[in-house]
């Protein structure tokens, strides 16, 4: 069983795909030194097929970051799994709560949960590759395979083979009927069901995910658990992710959206002059001023212009000085 650092995965972002690419993340770094970070799921096929060197492109300041893949062949996640470690992600997590049409055309995902001997199979395979973390990211069950015998059955087959961190959405997927953005809000949550799998299973790690909007829920979700991983609301709202870090570590600065702005300013232009496209970068930086005046206004001039192929950081700077409230901005002082 792997030895386990209490506070390692006691708060994390979710894997979320076209959404947690590599600027969504050091700007989640930038707020949150201590949270656990993760890459979209690419699928072993990706890796396998095309340029790992642009797939797996990270920076160090990311980590602790873990590469999340999608696959049910045990060799070939195995081969992935050995390209995470070679590339220097601190864990490789395996899918199986994906419940998107394509992904489950391409036997993978959440659909996996129906057959625990091959996730165990597939979860071995990439373990005897590996010295980093083996992880699973899953469901609380399927269609009308949701009682909580299923999933309990589901992790003991899979903790049988080593895997010692279950990352549980607290959710069943339904395959055929909804889209995965309905499966995000339709499926009522279970959090009892994760609490129940922690008490009957106390040696293993149990991350509960889904639905956690505040501070206060991740607080009581974590009186149960060992950990919590926030999706959308810490995309939304990136200075929950400070907040957080403060109640649950007793670490970390109180934020402004000012402050993140100046301090990620630089990274921008590192970027623009790297050949990035400012709409790649600023696409995750809408919501950073909600709530304050002219907010409206900076978020439409940063989708109408920051699109254009030579977009610069003015762009940037004009969106933000249309927000009232916050002392103007100059480049030359924020570089």
């Amino acid at each position: 069983m792997l030895k386990k650092n209490q506070d390692t995965w006691k708060l994390s972002v979710a894997p979320m795909m076209a959404w947690t690419d590599r600027h969504c993340r050091r700007l989640h770094r930038l707020v949150a030194p201590k949270t656990r970070l993760y890459t979209e799921m690419l699928t072993t096929g990706a890796l396998l097929h095309s340029d790992p060197d642009r797939l797996l492109r990270y920076s160090a300041a990311e980590k602790p970051l873990a590469l999340q893949l999608g696959g049910s062949n045990p060799s070939h996640l195995a081969q992935c799994s050995e390209m995470a470690q070679t590339y220097g992600f601190d864990e490789v997590n395996l899918n199986v709560g994906c419940p998107s049409n394509r992904v489950q055309q391409a036997a993978i995902g959440a659909c996996l949960m129906k057959q625990p001997k091959l996730v165990a199979q597939c979860a071995s395979s990439m373990r005897s590759q590996v010295d980093i973390p083996v992880t699973v990211k899953c469901r609380t069950g399927i269609d009308d395979q949701d009682s909580y015998e299923f999933l309990e059955q589901f992790v003991s087959t899979v903790a049988q083979c080593g895997v010692s961190v279950f990352i549980i959405h607290a959710r069943k997927a339904i395959l055929t009927g909804l889209t995965p953005a309905q499966n995000r809000h339709a499926p009522p949550l279970d959090y009892e069901r994760v609490y129940k799998i922690k008490q009957n299973f106390p040696e293993l790690t149990i991350i509960l995910n889904g639905g956690v909007q505040t501070t206060q829920q991740a607080i009581t979700a974590l009186e149960h658990t060992d950990g919590v991983m926030l999706g959308r609301a810490a995309y939304q709202n990136p200075l929950l992710l400070p907040e957080l870090e403060r109640a649950v570590f007793g670490t970390g600065r109180e934020m402004c959206p000012q402050q993140v702005l100046e301090e990620y300013l630089p990274y921008v232009i590192q970027e623009l002059a790297s050949g990035t496209r400012l709409q790649s970068i600023t696409r995750h930086m809408l919501s950073l001023f909600n709530g304050m005046p002219g907010a409206k206004k900076y978020r439409r001039h940063l989708s109408e212009y920051a699109r254009f192929p030579n977009a610069g950081e003015e762009v940037l700077l004009e969106a933000v000085n249309m927000v009232s409230s916050i002392k103007k901005p100059q480049a030359e002082t924020l570089c």
